[in-house]
Formats: structure tokens, C-alpha cells, sequence
């Protein structure tokens, strides 16, 4: 039997979220999680091999560093980053960030001992 459709508010969700840089799971379909995270400080620099990122920012902004540029997302505002493409995100302060990703991906991407490194993330 199909699950029935169910709203988020997106306000709420992120109300439940006490910390930094550990995304939680907000929705699924077809292979793909809708991920929400809080951003403050510097991320670790990683790539995905076989993953593109979607990042939105809801609240707040921050900057997606690349080796040879850097690109300030705002409210509003959202950044593809493909599969292979070394990137950080960096926020001077806390941003809301909505991630589209496939299930498989792994937060820190090739950085697999990383102590930021979630394996089993949280359902909101």
C-alpha cells in the first residue's frame, strides 16, 4: 500500500537540528534523500566520485569553496556540484541548507575517516 503524502515545514525541521555540519534526512524518492543541515566554520575540502550535490540555502548564506574560486550562495539560491569536483563549504555564520543527493552519498565523500563523517543518518 503507498505511503500517503505528507507536508514539511521546513522551519520546524531545522528547529530540530542543535548542531553543525550533520545532515539529517527529511524526505525520500526514487534513490534520493532531501537532506537538512546547519553550516557554521570551515568543512573539510572532499570530493564524491560518483555523486552530484545539490545544496539550497534556506537561511542564512554560504560560501562553496573550490581550489580555484569560490562561489556565496544566498537564500534562495542553490549550487550543483558535480561528481569529482573537490569543493568546502565554509559559513562565517549558521546557514540552513537543504541538500538533494542520492542515498549512497556519504557526507565527507572520499574522506571516510573523517571524525565529521556520518554513516547512519537521523530521520527527522
Amino acid at each position: 500500500m503507498p505511503q500517503q503524502p505528507e507536508k514539511i515545514n521546513l522551519a520546524e525541521k531545522f528547529a530540530l537540528i542543535p548542531d553543525h555540519w550533520n545532515p539529517r534526512i527529511a524526505g525520500e524518492l526514487n534513490g534520493q534523500q532531501v537532506k537538512l543541515a546547519k553550516f557554521k566554520g570551515a568543512f573539510d575540502w572532499h570530493h564524491h566520485e560518483h555523486e552530484d550535490e545539490l545544496f539550497l540555502v534556506v537561511k542564512g548564506s554560504f560560501e562553496m569553496q573550490f581550489r580555484d574560486r569560490a562561489i556565496t550562495l544566498q537564500p534562495g539560491e542553490f549550487l550543483i556540484v558535480p561528481r569529482g569536483v573537490e569543493h568546502r563549504p565554509v559559513a562565517s555564520e549558521e546557514a540552513e541548507v537543504l541538500l538533494f543527493e542520492p542515498a549512497t552519498t556519504l557526507n565527507t565523500g572520499n574522506l571516510t575517516d573523517s571524525e565529521r563523517t556520518r554513516t547512519n543518518l537521523e530521520r527527522l
